[in-house]
């Protein structure tokens, strides 16, 4: 007989297991479009309206921005609809204590914050070239829903694979886990606000660039620009430093998905390094974005599966090991 520990952790099937990890993935593809939304200035392509678009279902031959933005109103409404199948289905078929069932509610929850938070930004227009400074609060709040969106949607799919909870097993992982996690947020609101200053501000040329940056007169989203960059170096070091002390204390697949959490940060911080010598191309903009949620997922799923790797930490203070997750 199965004790409750058991139902509670029990594995989802297969294709439901599936599904949830295929869903974060999704997610991260519509928040990718959204960031395409902000870069080519098609945050107004319906107008002030939402959810119509320029108070229509379907606009006639609509322009190109607002084909941008309406196809990311249609995938976002899908990912709402999925959040909101997950609940329902994990609600019906899991029991009532299942962290499936409790992943399931805070990827819905998130995604209708998340959902909200966009059509704050349309309703009072802070979007296209508005360079309100109330703008850069948005923006920053936006980016915050987004990763505790992820964070639901990966507890989600762990959940899902028959994970535990997140137990860091010693206080100093706790710090250092902590610590990082903060950090990442703070290095990605101060992007959102960068990432502003590249679209409503273009240069033509790094050196105006660093003219923007240094002038006291300058909008406040070009003189905050230069703290995302030393976050970041100083983040993703700590980012890196971490992934690398686990794989040192890590085996099999643990170790390998460490070092490899490990190499992307660095990868990221050669992104972000060419994202400003290449003033901040649009193309070049997703893929940092894309790495940086990865980043976030994978330090996640890292955490989570403390338990499996943290044999020598919890040694060094006489403890025992839990079993190991998902």
């Amino acid at each position: 007989m199965g004790t409750a520990d058991d139902d509670v952790h029990a594995p989802a099937s297969p294709r439901y297991r599936r599904m949830a990890t295929v869903f974060v993935g999704y997610t991260i593809a519509v928040i990718l479009w959204g960031a395409l939304v902000r870069a080519t200035l098609s945050g107004d392509g319906c107008g002030d309206h939402w959810p119509l678009c320029n108070g229509e279902v379907v606009p006639a031959a609509p322009a190109t921005k607002t084909i941008v933005e309406l196809t990311h109103r249609i995938t976002s409404g899908l990912a709402w609809i999925g959040a909101l199948a997950f609940w329902i289905v994990a609600a019906r078929g899991f029991p009532k204590d299942h962290l499936v069932r409790r992943g399931a509610f805070l990827g819905f929850f998130f995604m209708t914050t998340e959902a909200l938070v966009g059509a704050g930004l349309v309703i009072f227009r802070m979007v296209a070239e508005n360079p309100d400074h109330a703008r850069g609060w948005w923006a920053g709040a936006h980016l915050v829903n987004t990763f505790l969106l992820l964070t639901a949607l990966t507890l989600h799919a762990w959940w899902a694979h028959g994970g535990g909870r997140l137990r860091l097993p010693t206080r100093g992982l706790r710090w250092a886990f902590g610590a990082v996690f903060v950090g990442l947020l703070f290095v990605g609101i101060t992007g959102a606000i960068a990432a502003l200053g590249d679209t409503l501000f273009p240069v033509s040329s790094l050196r105006e660039g660093f003219e923007q940056d240094l002038d006291a007169t300058a909008h406040v989203f070009l003189r905050l620009r230069v703290w995302h960059p030393l976050s970041a170096v100083v983040v993703g070091a700590a980012a890196a430093f971490l992934a690398g002390s686990v794989a040192m204390n890590a085996e099999g697949r643990w170790r390998a998905r460490a070092w490899g959490l490990a190499g992307v940060v660095v990868v990221q911080l050669a992104l972000g390094s060419l994202n400003v010598l290449l003033l901040a191309p649009v193309w070049l903009q997703l893929v940092h974005l894309l790495v940086a949620d990865l980043i976030w997922v994978g330090l996640l799923w890292l955490a989570l599966g403390a338990p499996a790797w943290a044999t020598r930490a919890e040694t060094v203070e006489g403890r025992t090991p839990e079993p190991a997750g998902a």
